[in-house]
């Protein structure tokens, strides 16, 4: 049998590794006034498709070749390693990436040119290239990226750029007919119809998800692109399939617009997402209730639709709301939840210090409750973006040269330092950081990863590992949050 796998969309998936996900604003406008009723009465999609083919775009996404240090398997080791009584081991070596393009979509949301597309479209991108379907061609920049719900933003410079007006995805009804629009296999502005087949789906191919399911037809290419209902309002993002074969076979999934907004928004006042967090692990009820049958255990819980609540986090907005293992969460914030997708979206559009009402099931009786939300640090403070102005330090990558006469497998070195967080730990010029939070620096992209995933943490601290020009080891802890 056939393995079942997600695929991404972009045509940029292609190259292993190089564009994020494998496998698989302005204040929203309205939509002009239209007929999607036919005189047959069937659903008229011509107005959709016409408004919609302008404001996607093509994007054409180029990697630079690079220098990469990577561990391999050394392979006299499996031979000679028992019989000289070493143990297997593995070689650093450097390899020179190939230089990479790819493709996929994306959306103008304002007449100023911030466009949405899909973080595995652009994560790794060096250069991007533009296309409006009327083949003009501008030079993209990222404002922001969001890896845990796939969505990033590019900005043109320009005025009067065509635009999407953005519906409240909220609003979409199974069975309601959607617009997919998209530049699949390098074929611009391709439309393709369908239905809504299902809503707030989880696939697992993000940390954060509720997807629109469609069975319009989308391939490769189409990530980053419209989904689009009658009224040529944007409903969602395109960003997957399901398919057995890598190309379409009978559904899609698009990131909602409810989503969708608070992330643009986020990346566009920040550089960040300010995310909210309720500070559970648990599943949706129908599938705990499954689990412990399959055990042999009766459970009633009061409800068949929720989320069951396994575990409650210290120091989140669950403990403080008194949330205990058991509950079973059924509206969040005036919204009803039926599973954990749901809850997703609804924290999804969040930020820390948002005041909201839980209602759960706790011994069949349901219980509400107010507490304010709170970010991973487990605070309501906002979130900066850290860049290297900073830090106040220059790094640059170690030479071939100096790694052969310090015999050091990796390293960056620090050649100048100023005011900032740097000088503050006692960084000095000359170091040589070897690891940052145990992760091996070889480029400024580790360090720059580093930060990101350190500000991500409850920590929030850099713990550096260095060495000095004369083989001295050194230490320092640079710390992200406020003084």
């Amino acid at each position: 049998m056939e393995k079942t796998t997600k695929r991404v969309l972009g045509t940029a998936a292609l190259f292993l590794g190089s564009f994020g996900v494998m496998g698989c604003i302005d204040s929203p406008c309205r939509a002009q006034s239209s007929n999607v009723a036919a005189p047959s009465g069937l659903v008229d999609l011509t107005h959709a498709a016409e408004t919609s083919v302008n404001a996607v775009v093509y994007i054409k996404v180029t990697t630079n070749s690079k220098t990469k240090t990577v561990e391999v398997q050394d392979p006299f080791s499996e031979f000679f390693g028992d019989f000289f009584g070493f143990g297997g081991g593995t070689q650093r070596r450097q390899i020179q990436t190939p230089k990479r393009e790819g493709s996929g979509s994306g959306v103008i949301i304002s007449s100023d040119g911030y466009i949405v597309t899909n973080n595995h479209v652009v994560s790794e991108a060096d250069e991007l290239l533009v296309k409006l379907n009327d083949n003009r061609e501008f030079k993209g920049r990222i404002i922001g990226t969001d890896e845990q719900t796939d969505l990033a933003l590019v900005k043109i410079e320009g005025k009067n750029f065509p635009t999407l007006p953005i519906g409240n995805s909220d609003d979409l009804k199974l069975g309601e007919w959607v617009l997919a629009v998209g530049n699949p296999f390098n074929l611009t502005s391709t439309v393709t119809a369908g239905i809504v087949s299902a809503k707030a789906r989880s696939m697992g191919a993000n940390s954060i998800e509720s997807f629109i399911q469609t069975d319009a037809a989308i391939n490769r290419g189409n990530s980053g692109g419209a989904l689009v209902n009658a009224k040529g309002e944007l409903v969602g993002i395109n960003a997957m399939i399901y398919s057995q074969t890598g190309s379409y076979t009978g559904y899609g999934f698009a990131i909602p617009t409810t989503i969708m907004n608070k992330v643009v928004s986020d990346l566009k006042e920040f550089g960040i997402v300010q995310r909210a967090q309720l500070g559970v692990q648990g599943n949706d009820v129908s599938l705990y209730i499954d689990s412990e049958k399959e055990k042999g255990n009766e459970v009633d819980l009061g409800t068949v639709n929720g989320v069951y609540v396994a575990e409650v986090l210290d120091n989140t907005t669950a403990s403080e709301a008194g949330l205990r293992k058991g509950d079973v969460i059924v509206q969040f914030d005036g919204k009803d939840v039926n599973k954990m997708a749901e809850l997703q979206e609804v924290i999804s559009t969040k930020r820390p210090g948002d005041k909201v009402k839980i209602t759960y099931m706790r011994n069949k009786k349901k219980e509400t409750v107010t507490a304010v939300m709170r970010n991973s640090q487990g605070n309501t403070k906002v979130l900066e973006q850290m860049d290297m102005d900073q830090f106040g330090a220059a790094l640059k990558p170690l030479d071939k040269e100096t790694k052969r006469q310090l015999n050091l497998p990796n390293g960056l070195e620090v050649v100048a330092v100023k005011k900032g967080k740097m000088a503050d730990a006692g960084v000095q010029k000359g170091w040589i950081i070897l690891q940052v939070n145990d992760k091996a620096m070889n480029t400024v992209e580790d360090f720059e990863e580093a930060v990101k995933e350190a500000n991500r943490s409850t920590d929030r601290i850099l713990w550096i590992r260095a060495i000095t020009q004369s083989g001295k080891l050194r230490s320092a802890v640079v710390e992200l949050g406020e003084d």
